[in-house]
């Protein structure tokens, strides 16, 4: 939701146009004016030509999607590890100043070895346990995991530390000012990139389904509050997107419940997307979908008209949830979008890159998904996720936390506890 082309509506002359055309006394009205770094489309001739661009764009990028989500949990997380480099890449040079780097050669590593050190302590965290679970058969690997596991914060702790001195020995008289501002907006850039893809990666594992449907909410509401903004937008919805309309934003959201309704009971269909991932292979899952996953039919009322095909429909109580979700995407993810925009103002930048034709860059995608990744992990682990111990918990906590001396020693113990109780009893 985060592009101004396209999601608003032709605009009468008026302002500045106006101006323009007493001064010059014509009538025709120039296609485009800047006000305030914001070009605004009147009779726009080339707007065709851009919705084609963006279409083709769109259309490869959903079909590569597509393809990495067949692929697996892994081939996912690759893609949000590329996607992060590339909002990296594109959010570092947003305030680099040429002249100041050639002054101090080397100074752009630093931003990439806090990078670096940060994705291995996110990752290490979240990944720690299903790690565990893929070398449990070898002894030797899963004493290597073992000791990696137990040193991983204290490494990436000193990694940290490195970077830290690094930046302080490399601090030059009259840059103090420029490097420091970039030590800050480092950490900015880490916090914003981070934060989200934790949130993400945590939600592929849990099921493929908790990333997939809302990332695809956010790419159908944004598709349709161009397509309604595109053909019906004439009122302004926010000053800072002046493209973006009410008929834009309501028309989409309306698009964006009725699909998350529906593509909740399709991707609940499938095994392959709702089954957690407990480990970092790539065979195909099987598991007890659970109660969520089970259709609940209903029977039609009878003052339904005879035409009507269905006497009975089958719902997913997931499809209840995929509606907040698509409440979500449609009224407060856009908020990421609008957030990006009075951010881009404030820079005089149109886009954050351009390596997407007719989207702008990495970042220009990623704004709205960075708010719902958030949003579904926190609803997912808030109420759906049982907030009571499970014996799997349990034991991916032993596994995790105890050598195999101390298994054994539980083990025993709970031997010799089960073993009181049954003679008690009896």
């Amino acid at each position: 939701m985060d592009r101004d082309t396209g999601s608003g509506g032709p605009s009468t002359p008026s302002g500045p146009t106006a101006r323009l055309r007493r001064r010059k006394g014509s009538n025709e009205v120039p296609p485009e004016v800047e006000t305030n770094g914001e070009r605004l489309l009147f009779n726009d001739r080339n707007k065709y030509k851009s919705m084609l661009i963006r279409t083709y764009s769109t259309v490869w990028m959903i079909g590569g999607f597509v393809s990495i989500i067949y692929l697996g949990h892994l081939y996912i997380w690759a893609m949000v590890v590329v996607i992060q480099i590339f909002m990296a890449k594109e959010l570092f040079n947003l305030l680099r100043k040429a002249h100041e780097d050639r002054q101090l050669p080397g100074f752009r590593l630093l931003n990439w070895h806090f990078f670096f050190t940060v994705m291995l302590f996110v990752y290490g965290r979240i990944l720690s346990q299903r790690l565990v679970n893929t070398v449990t058969m070898d002894k030797f690997l899963y004493k290597l995991v073992g000791k990696l596991i137990k040193y991983h914060m204290v490494t990436c702790y000193f990694l940290y530390i490195a970077g830290f001195m690094w930046f302080i020995l490399t601090l030059k008289k009259k840059m103090y000012k420029y490097q420091f501002s970039q030590y800050a907006w480092t950490h900015m850039i880490l916090i914003v990139v981070f934060t989200q893809s934790a949130f993400t990666v945590a939600n592929i594992f849990e099921g493929i389904f908790w990333f997939l449907l809302p990332a695809s909410l956010i790419v159908i509401n944004d598709i349709a509050a161009y397509i309604f903004g595109f053909f019906f937008g004439r009122t302004p919805l926010i000053k800072l997107s002046p493209k973006k309309t009410w008929e834009g934003f309501i028309g989409a959201s309306f698009a964006t419940m009725i699909s998350a309704f529906v593509l909740a009971n399709v991707l609940g269909q499938f095994q392959w997307l709702t089954c957690p991932r407990k480990d970092l292979s790539t065979g195909w899952l099987e598991c007890d979908p659970g109660p969520l996953f089970k259709p609940e039919y209903f029977t039609v009322p009878q003052w339904f008209p005879e035409w009507f095909p269905w006497r009975e429909i089958s719902i997913l109580p997931v499809q209840w949830h995929a509606l907040c979700l698509g409440l979500f995407a449609s009224i407060i993810a856009p908020f990421g979008g609008f957030f990006a925009s009075g951010f881009k103002r404030a820079f005089k930048i149109k886009d954050f890159g351009d390596s997407i034709p007719g989207h702008g860059g990495i970042t220009d995608r990623m704004d709205c998904q960075m708010v719902m990744a958030v949003f579904a992990y926190i609803y997912h682990q808030s109420f759906i996720v049982p907030q009571s111990l499970s014996i799997e918990m349990i034991m991916d906590q032993i596994l995790m936390n105890l050598t195999f001396e101390e298994q054994r020693a539980l083990y025993t113990k709970l031997g010799q506890i089960i073993m009181e109780k049954q003679f008690g009893e009896s």
